[in-house]
């Protein structure tokens, strides 16, 4: 073999292993506070990944690898101030910033604030704050909404809380048809299976959304997201109401084994919930009201919890702090719980009502919906 084409194979080795790293140079010079660290996160395929990197003389470096372009998440942290009797808190708006990185030299540069960030580099970066700009009429007014939720419920008014759920679902509508619009118009986006996900959102129709996916390329398709929400849409098609439920048999709080067909004959509401989540457990007195007023007519609940490993005693006490007492199973695998994979469960709370014969007939119950339902069916 001569010695140049020698030379244009190891150039070409060099050149696809550049490829395949990304380096993320960032400068926090002009940011009010001092920063010492600086930590990049994102979620890819399944698997958190998280990286670090000291701040020295207001630079900090980080390299890594990615198989595609993720949406990752940087947070600053700060020299610690020894005079505040209270520990400073962090800042969503301030000390954090998602950033679209990709397999190149990126560069970063924060004024002020450090989420106040100029990103070179990146591509998909610039094509992901477009997509933000497509759709941020729709999203200011979402933000602006949840605000107005979160007084009314301080103000406990339940009158006001239904009509902003109602507007909010008339939002969530146009946003989707925002987003699939932008995913249509541009099939050639680097952050094109971002966008796919938003809009197909945590709770998957797959008569509506299959359809799209498939006119995406086929690239897309068979790249490793592209997979993963073929899998998704596949799950998502097992468990359309209609469907027969998916058995499954998990551990109660005792270690004892409770399977869903066991409670054939009734009408079963499989509740996805945890100690953690917050909206779950604002959610628990309605589906403790909707057991109290139905369980002798034939309504159970099989609570699955997506509790952590060393969160045992933290369900435990959940469930007699918020009178929970039907019947809970959990694996304990977090969001990796064997049954929440089964059900494509991707967020919380989450339910499924199962009627008597083991079909699903209606899913996504919470407040007067769950009760207008149970009303229909007992009465």
């Amino acid at each position: 073999m001569n010695k140049l084409l020698v030379g244009f194979l190891v150039l070409l080795a060099t050149s696809l292993q550049a490829q395949k790293t990304f380096t993320l140079k960032g400068d926090v010079t002009k940011v009010k506070e001092p920063v010492t660290k600086v930590y990049l996160s994102y979620y890819f395929n399944g698997n958190s990944t998280e990286d670090s990197a000291n701040v020295i003389n207001g630079k900090y470096e980080i390299k890594g690898t990615l198989v595609e372009p993720v949406l990752a998440r940087l947070r600053a942290v700060y020299k610690v101030d020894t005079s505040l009797k209270v520990k400073r808190a962090i800042s969503y708006k301030k000390d954090m910033v998602s950033v679209f990185i990709e397999n190149s030299s990126i560069t970063s540069t924060s004024v002020d604030s450090f989420s106040n960030m100029t990103i070179k580099g990146s591509l998909s970066n610039m094509e992901y704050k477009k997509f933000n700009a497509y759709t941020k009429s729709i999203s200011t007014k979402m933000d602006s909404l949840s605000m107005a939720y979160g007084e009314l419920r301080k103000n406990k008014d339940e009158v006001g809380m239904k009509k902003i759920d109602e507007a909010f679902d008339k939002l969530d509508a146009e946003m989707k048809a925002k987003q699939k619009q932008y995913v249509l118009a541009n099939l050639n986006s680097p952050i094109l299976m971002h966008a796919f996900r938003s809009y197909a959102g945590y709770t998957i129709d797959p008569m509506e959304v299959e359809p799209t996916f498939l006119k995406l390329p086929k690239g897309v398709q068979a790249s490793v997201s592209g997979m993963e929400m073929a899998n998704k849409i596949s799950t998502a098609k097992k468990i359309t109401v209609g469907k027969e439920a998916l058995n499954f048999t998990q551990n109660d709080t005792a270690g004892i084994p409770v399977s869903l067909s066991s409670l054939r004959g009734k009408y079963v509401l499989v509740d996805f919930w945890a100690s953690w989540c917050g909206p779950c457990r604002q959610e628990n007195p309605n589906v403790v009201a909707a057991f109290g007023k139905y369980n002798t007519k034939g309504f159970t609940v099989l609570g699955v919890s997506l509790d952590q490993p060393t969160g045992k005693q933290k369900w435990m006490d959940a469930i007699h702090k918020d009178n929970l007492t039907w019947t809970h199973v959990s694996d304990l695998k977090f969001w990796k719980n064997e049954v929440a994979q089964l059900y494509g469960v991707e967020s919380i709370p989450q339910n499924f009502l199962i009627d008597p014969t083991g079909k699903i007939i209606a899913k996504d119950l919470r407040g007067d919906v769950l009760n207008n339902k149970l009303a229909e069916l007992f009465k």
